[in-house]
């Protein structure tokens, strides 16, 4: 009878380890055949990193939205691609626009949550972006930009991942920035909060913060972005981080067949940023990537 209750035992503590493991590997995200993937929502058409623009980026037939992040005064986490106001696309609460000069002075980091929510980044025709609509808009936090898009996508019947671009700089923490570490757990608070470990995935230029997530969040799905002048190979880049990512995100002019392959020799996926024309779009595909970042997710 004693053999036969340390069996069990022995059953149940072996099927309760594999139910674990089986837990385990479930809690990361299941990446798209292919990403389909609107940068800042859909910044050729609709104004960058607003909520309007993820709208229009899932209506467009994206199944990736990517986004960065900074911090306001009040460390509350914002999106934004800029750490400041920047003059491109930036109507201040009295109705003026900014020199280049006067932009960098508006640092968001400088400024409580309240008062960066009273500009609007929405209304000033984009230089770069003839096709942008224009429309009143703000930098929205990024809890309610999730709350928003997840709801949205789910009204369509349609998934979505988030790609959440962590904007840090070793010149910028605690000036312009928190420190790294208290910007990687603050971002990561909302994720966790959100429930949307399995439906989103952080990247950067910067590589401490990678390796703050893969040390601290082993379960989040990260991916490294790289410069088109970048001079370090492949295998360099990989031994300065310290582990294999499971997405390499270079600019596409750094792409070709050789680094797609060694890519997927190492079990990473290639996503190219930003890749604008149908005809660069089109070769891109050719060379074999896994997914697309462009500002006018329609051309995919």
């Amino acid at each position: 009878m004693r053999k036969t209750t340390y069996l069990l035992s022995g059953l149940i503590l072996l099927g309760a380890c594999t139910a674990s493991k089986r837990s385990q590997q479930q809690e990361r995200l299941q990446l798209p055949a292919f990403n389909k993937e609107g940068h800042r929502g859909t910044r050729g058409f609709m104004p960058e990193n607003t909520i309007a623009s993820m709208y229009k980026a899932i209506d467009d037939g994206a199944n990736t939205v990517e986004i960065d992040v900074v911090y306001s005064k009040d460390k509350k986490v914002v999106v934004s691609h800029d750490v400041f106001f920047h003059q491109d696309i930036t109507t201040t609460p009295e109705g003026k626009t900014l020199t280049a000069k006067e932009a960098q002075q508006r640092l968001l980091y400088q400024m409580d949550y309240d008062s960066i929510r009273k500009y609007d980044v929405g209304m000033k025709p984009h230089p770069d972006f003839p096709l942008q609509k224009k429309i009143p808009a703000i930098k929205p936090l990024l809890s309610d930009l999730i709350d928003s898009i997840y709801s949205y996508a789910a009204s369509k019947k349609q998934s979505l991942i988030l790609n959440i671009e962590l904007k840090t700089n070793e010149k910028y923490d605690g000036i312009k920035t928190p420190p790294i570490e208290e910007f990687v757990d603050g971002v990561m608070a909302i994720v966790k909060e959100k429930k949307i470990e399995t439906k989103c995935y952080l990247q950067s230029f910067d590589f401490r913060p990678l390796q703050i997530l893969h040390r601290k969040y082993p379960n989040i799905t990260t991916a490294v972005l790289v410069g088109g002048g970048e001079k370090r190979t492949l295998a360099q880049q990989l031994e300065e981080l310290g582990y294999t990512p499971e997405m390499y995100s270079p600019h596409y002019s750094a792409v070709t067949a050789e680094l797609v392959a060694e890519c997927h020799k190492r079990g990473m996926k290639l996503i190219p940023w930003t890749v604008n024309t149908p005809d660069d779009i089109a070769r891109m595909k050719a060379l074999g990537v896994d997914g697309i970042i462009t500002d006018f997710p329609a051309y995919l």
